[in-house]
């Protein structure tokens, strides 16, 4: 069986406070990618995970261990998983394969929303539109949060709500994001911004290129402009002239 994993792309990210359990209160609207992980699944003789470039166990094997934890009964199954979404990008790519394996097992147990929810808030639709993404290499999430909070970066509960209820209202009948620019906002741009100067040059470039709405997705270091088409896009991906720049398609297939 062959699945893919879209990669995601926060359109917005509003940062709350730290809760007890060390995470973070977010309000955020994600949309999918064209860009997506490729991951075959097989039957094997134990469950295994293999993902050539990442060190270590990945979301997709803890989705799997969570499966079987909650009985989850099928045979043991190998998941190879060919990354083509950049990791440690903040473009939700393992979180997309987390997904995906989540999806195998539709039904056959209790409760996957809530397994979902531990493993991360990104498991992800607008009208057709389009994105250039400039990655810039991996940046580690955990360390981007803690210079948010050394920044003092964040909003207070009663914001958040307020925010989530204009996104609702926005993006509730499946509008293009470049409807509502004044919307799309990353609270944890600067805080990666002060450990990767260089985010702040790729947003100028995609500016520079014609893009109405150029922001951070995640907690970056990917630089992301939005485009009416993918015509428009591929001509701002000529102009800025990257050899790591990525044209995609974003929101709903035509």
């Amino acid at each position: 069986m062959l699945l893919h994993a879209p990669a995601k792309l926060n359109l917005c990210l509003y940062l709350g406070a730290r809760r007890d359990d060390g995470l973070h209160e977010l309000c955020s609207l994600f949309e999918p990618l064209a860009l997506a992980d490729l991951i075959a699944v097989s039957e094997a003789e134990r469950d295994e995970v293999i993902c050539p470039g990442v060190e270590g166990e990945n979301l997709a094997a803890r989705a799997l261990a969570g499966l079987r934890e909650r009985g989850w009964g099928r045979l043991p199954l190998r998941v190879e998983i060919e990354k083509r979404v950049p990791v440690a990008a903040g473009l939700g790519g393992g979180s997309g394969d987390a997904a995906a394996i989540l999806r195998l097992a539709a039904r056959e147990v209790d409760d996957p929303p809530g397994l979902a929810a531990e493993l991360g808030a990104d498991l992800p639709e607008p009208a057709p539109h389009a994105a250039v993404l400039l990655p810039g290499g991996g940046l580690g999430t955990a360390a981007v949060f803690a210079e948010a909070d050394r920044l003092g970066l964040g909003r207070g509960p009663e914001e958040l709500e307020t925010l989530a209820a204009r996104l609702r209202e926005a993006a509730g009948a499946g509008a293009s994001p470049l409807s509502y620019p004044e919307l799309l906002a990353n609270d944890l741009a600067a805080a990666a911004r002060s450990l990767r100067p260089g985010i702040g040059d790729a947003l100028d470039e995609l500016r520079e290129a014609g893009a109405p709405v150029a922001l951070l997705s995640g907690s970056g270091p990917t630089a992301v402009g939005l485009f009416a088409d993918l015509a428009a896009a591929r001509a701002a991906a000529e102009a800025i002239d990257r050899d790591d720049a990525i044209v995609c398609a974003a929101g709903r297939a035509p």
